[in-house]
């Protein structure tokens, strides 16, 4: 099995009939490893969104072996929800190959050396409350970056100082950025604030920081849910991956048609 341009290239050509492009294009589709489960080795284009392994629940050696399909497959493997301890420990076990750690977001991202990560153009702006939203905002920034896109950043802006909250609207609008990602805790004020205050879409992170009843982020999830500021969405509770997939298809969407 070549690759899905020869594949192309060949039908084009005549060298195969419908039948057999479709039977080898359904081939690249997904890959079947042991007992363990089946990656979708085509994800990111049929989605523009990479196969990401969620780390959670699997064992390392598990992780190992998708790691090492993923990359001979795709040249890139990215692994989320680590404790820095597994992380340290599924690092010294990858041979050859190039590894990224990045802590606070809790991944790893495992490359062939000649990857390179294509950018696409697209623009998102990464807001956090407090300094204890940022884990959950550093997850959707990695996968930001891993799918394209330019990244602005802006902590601890929270509304028990919304002064603070200022250098970053401006940032946001120098720089033409697509989208919003707001991850706060507690009461879940920011993310309406600011789709308040600026002309593209927000999406809200919602994060497990908070006191007593409506703690554990659902005091934020109720508050974006509830929001009277028009153009704000949410995803679940501390889905840092979720909003960085989201809002990396929004800005790559823009910047597709922006020239």
């Amino acid at each position: 099995m070549g690759t899905l341009k020869k594949v192309l290239e060949d039908f084009k050509n005549g060298k195969l009939s419908v039948d057999e492009a479709e039977k080898e294009i359904k081939l690249f589709s997904m890959k079947t490893i042991g007992s363990i489960g089946i990656i979708d080795v085509h994800r990111d284009y049929r989605t523009g969104a990479p196969e990401v392994v969620f780390g959670e629940g699997k064992s390392d050696d598990e992780i190992l072996e998708i790691v090492r399909e993923l990359v001979n497959e795709k040249g890139r493997c990215i692994v989320t929800r680590l404790n820095s301890e597994r992380a340290k420990s599924l690092k010294r076990n990858i041979k050859g190959l190039h590894v990224e750690s990045f802590d606070k977001a809790g991944i790893l991202i495992i490359k062939k050396k000649e990857f390179q990560v294509t950018k696409t153009g697209g623009k998102v702006a990464i807001l956090c409350a407090g300094t204890s939203d940022i884990k959950r905002a550093e997850e959707a920034r990695v996968i930001s970056q891993e799918m394209g896109c330019e990244v602005y950043v802006h902590y601890d802006v929270g509304v028990a100082g919304l002064h603070r909250l200022i250098p970053a609207i401006e940032d946001i609008i120098k720089n033409d950025v697509d989208v919003v990602i707001v991850a706060a805790g507690m009461e879940g004020a920011l993310p309406s604030v600011v789709a308040g205050l600026v002309d593209i879409p927000v999406i809200g992170l919602p994060t497990s920081t908070g006191y007593g009843i409506g703690g554990k982020g659902k005091s934020a999830l109720f508050s974006i849910l509830q929001s009277c500021s028009p153009g704000l969405v949410a995803v679940n509770i501390d889905n840092g991956f979720g909003a960085g997939i989201a809002a990396s298809l929004i800005a790559n969407r823009a910047a597709k048609f922006r020239d």
